[in-house]
């Protein structure tokens, strides 16, 4: 096997149905080791999600899906009121494990609406509903991901240099990825890039995320700093962009991996367009802007102690450790989902997809 195929059709989120199994490959171990794991109960699936064994928006949203579906197997209620409300419940809990990324709610409210739905119906026929709705969310991902990759492939050109913050590829979501998508599609069809990952601290996914994926595929890439994206910007070195999102507003500020907004002012700085890559699920009509975007703030020690052998600072010393910044929409030169690429004014563009039925 191609390591190309190896890595843009990695299973980082499988059911088997076989033996009534979920897995995921534990992020947190990457790149030194690639372990899956189950999830069994819904302690386990909160603590994957939350400590960041599964990551990225897109991903974040299957891997619900196919909890829930989990866990309704293990209600003994048959069906009807009280199925439903223990349901709700594990919904409610799996939730609040990451307050930023909407794919999370959304794919719980999807779940919740077929559980609803056929809440009437024999035990096995909701298992049944509950099992084919997970999986269209997953086949669901894969397809958008696709589309959005052949659009995000007609903004660059061959030989291009692109520079992406955190990760946005086939570990955070399914197959190509978003943010990534581009890349590992053009790299199959035999066009070159070179790439520039940021590190993403204080998490380092882009060392150990990013830049382990298009390794593995095959493309030319380069480890930076945050810091260090302004120097080669400014060499000339990137003529593009592309970010993957966790959270669009109505009026088209993004939510992401915190420095994306920096990444977003240097663009701008440099003329360089900046592209943020994600999914219509990602996109929260219902939130008008980024102000009105929960931001989700991780422990300190992710800061002062989680990648090093000895802390890096006194016990004693404070941290702000936010996992996410908003980009406003005036830096965004484009939104790239799976219906097609959405320019300012945001607020119109993002609203016509959801009047396009396609």
């Amino acid at each position: 096997m191609s390591t190309l195929q190896a890595v843009t059709h990695v299973e980082n989120i499988r059911y088997d149905q076989q033996v009534q199994a979920l897995y995921i490959i534990d992020q947190t171990l990457l790149p030194n080791e690639e372990k899956v794991i189950p999830l069994r109960t819904a302690e386990e699936m909160y603590d994957a999600i939350r400590t960041l064994k599964v990551r990225g928006a897109p991903a974040i949203g299957i891997c619900a899906a196919y909890c829930l579906y989990a866990l309704a197997r293990t209600i003994p209620e048959e069906n009807g009121g009280a199925f439903l409300r223990r349901l709700e419940s594990y919904g409610s809990y799996l939730n609040s494990s990451r307050p930023t990324a909407v794919n999370l709610s959304w794919a719980i409210g999807e779940m919740l609406r077929t559980a609803r739905a056929h809440a009437g119906d024999p035990r096995e026929a909701l298992l049944e509903a509950l099992w084919e709705k997970a999986k269209a969310i997953h086949e669901d991902d894969i397809e958008k991901c696709t589309r959005i990759s052949e659009y995000g492939l007609s903004l660059v050109k061959d030989g291009d240099g692109i520079l992406t913050h955190c990760n946005a590829g086939p570990l955070a979501t399914s197959r190509y990825g978003t943010a990534l998508g581009p890349i590992l599609l053009g790299t199959e069809r035999g066009l070159h890039f070179h790439v520039f990952a940021d590190e993403t601290r204080p998490l380092l996914q882009g060392a150990r995320l990013t830049s382990y994926e298009l390794q593995r595929a095959g493309v030319d890439v380069t480890l930076i700093c945050d810091n260090m994206a302004s120097i080669v910007m400014k060499n000339g070195w990137v003529q593009a962009c592309f970010v993957g999102c966790d959270r669009v507003a109505a009026n088209g500020d993004t939510a992401n991996k915190i420095g994306t907004s920096g990444v977003a002012i240097l663009a701008r700085h440099y003329g360089i367009p900046f592209y943020v890559l994600g999914p219509t699920s990602t996109v929260d009509m219902a939130c008008p802007d980024g102000d009105h975007i929960p931001i989700e703030e991780r422990d300190r020690e992710e800061i002062k102690t989680m990648w090093y052998e000895k802390p890096m600072a006194l016990p004693e010393v404070k941290c702000y450790n936010p996992a996410f910044d908003v980009t406003d929409h005036e830096l965004i030169t484009g939104i790239v989902t799976e219906k097609g690429i959405c320019r300012p004014p945001y607020s119109q563009s993002l609203a016509a997809l959801f009047d396009n039925k396609q």
